[in-house]
């Protein structure tokens, strides 16, 4: 902790100087570009670990960088009150460093570790929560310029895959570890449009070094487009995601899956308003059941960006299949397949699936750096002839003794505070006020929930 605060300090005071001239962090740090620093003439030792030439021409080049988080959590009736109490609460930190090489304009590796430990926590932590050291991502890139600013990559090995709003596929950077994928990509880029085809094996989290290996467990393949500019609706995704798993669980059985979804989003985020609608279906077969999912959701919000605070109000919500009869040789429970692990705030308490939820919220700007978050969700189950699952499509709690829909509501509220590109300071508060099906088929406590988060990249 005193080493990330030293660091911090420093850079504090390096990008008063320099902020401008290097290009922002992405999520996908692999995205990141560094190339237009072969220009500096009078680069400083931070830029040299962004862009350090290894041929005399500067098109052969090696870049370095990193990201610290630590995170302390308090829970009061965790799961409910099905945990044990953690009066002191545990603080969790992840580490993640990648190096990113680049041989002129054809060829190019990326390798990047992960560490994650949970430190005090009053249960054994999951795999998602601590793996102490591993290889989380590893790919080569083969690039081919194309005419008219087109272009195609070839990229293969281990990397994450991020879609749309991540509401499928996501880096999943609210929990301690982000997932990746032993995967082999197509990727097609034009000026208005790209296209992205893949084949991969998601890799599952293990909690010791270098011990996650390839699996063969979970495949999961698809084909995701994006078109933008299109009139009235400014932006359209279309895509097909296909996915087999060896050993799934749902309310209904368990067995092998083989589900197929396709969708489309239509989105759009600008000064003031903002959009984005999605719908998607899904078929297959599970344990000899014909799968029959779906889901559609809306988010939008209005930024009064010209008065006092800046505030933007914002609605969402979602309708969310689950099974509609127990021991039929039909299922309808959605899947969300690797979806963002934070979906409904950091606390984390339900997934996406059997779902329906209404999500208003308002945020605040306070000044240029700090911004200030209130929310508040209302959940009911889709189905009352399924249960609630995790985020991870783990079952939590299972249908089969309530006959009751509403789960609860969720009150939120968030501090950030972004003093640069390098640092972000955050502090959420929960309150999640269970409803008659928690109560029915658990404990049913109300939880409180307090997480503070200190992160820097570098």
């Amino acid at each position: 902790m005193k080493a990330l605060l030293a660091i911090s300090l420093f850079l504090l005071l390096l990008s008063g100087a320099y902020a401008q001239s290097i290009p922002a962090f992405k999520q996908l740090r692999y995205d990141e570009d560094y190339y237009s620093l072969k220009q500096d003439s009078n680069p400083n030792w931070y830029k040299k670990t962004k862009f350090n030439p290894l041929s005399k021409n500067g098109n052969t080049y090696v870049s370095f960088g990193g990201d610290i988080r630590y995170q302390y959590q308090w829970f009061k009736n965790e799961n409910w009150g099905e945990s044990p109490q953690d009066n002191d609460g545990f603080i969790l930190t992840r580490t993640l460093a990648h190096a990113d090489f680049h041989a002129g304009s054809h060829f190019r590796t990326f390798v990047q570790l992960q560490s994650s430990f949970a430190n005090g926590r009053a249960t054994t932590p999951s795999p998602v929560e601590e793996n102490q050291l591993d290889l989380h991502q590893a790919f080569a890139d083969l690039a081919f310029p194309l005419k008219d600013e087109q272009s195609l990559t070839i990229r293969v090995g281990r990397q994450e895959l991020l879609y749309g709003s991540q509401r499928l596929v996501a880096v999943r950077d609210g929990p301690n570890n982000r997932q990746s994928f032993d995967a082999a990509r197509l990727l097609y880029t034009h000026p208005g449009w790209k296209a992205d085809v893949f084949f991969s094996h998601f890799v599952q989290s293990k909690q010791q070094i270098f011990d996650d290996g390839f699996k063969n467990n979970t495949r999961f393949w698809g084909a995701y487009l994006v078109k933008n500019k299109v009139p009235i609706l400014n932006n359209v995704d279309l895509y097909y995601f296909g996915l087999l798993r060896n050993n799934a669980k749902f309310d209904d059985g368990a067995g092998r899956e083989l589900r197929h979804s396709v969708g489309s989003r239509i989105w759009s985020a600008k000064k003031f308003w903002r959009y984005d609608v999605e719908g998607l279906y899904q078929f297959g077969g599970f344990a000899g059941k014909t799968i029959s999912a779906w889901t559609f959701s809306v988010n939008t919000g209005y930024k009064f960006a010209n008065t006092l605070l800046k505030p933007e109000l914002g609605i969402k919500t979602e309708l969310i299949s689950g099974d509609a009869k127990y021991n039929d040789n039909k299922l309808q429970t959605f899947n969300p397949l690797f979806p963002r692990g934070g979906y409904f705030g950091l606390v984390s308490l339900i997934g996406p699936s059997n779902l329906c939820d209404i999500h208003p919220s308002l945020s605040l700007d306070l000044s240029r750096r700090l911004f200030f978050g209130l929310d508040y969700d209302l959940f009911w189950r889709y189905s009352r002839y399924d249960g609630i699952y995790g985020p991870n499509v783990a079952m939590i709690y299972s249908g089969k003794k309530s006959d009751q829909k509403s789960i609860g509501r969720q009150y939120s509220n968030t501090l950030e505070y972004i003093p640069n590109n390098y640092l972000y300071f955050r502090v959420e508060f929960t309150w999640f006020k269970a409803s008659d099906f928690l109560q029915d088929v658990g404990p049913g406590k109300n939880i409180l929930f307090t997480a503070v988060t200190a992160q820097l990249k570098f």
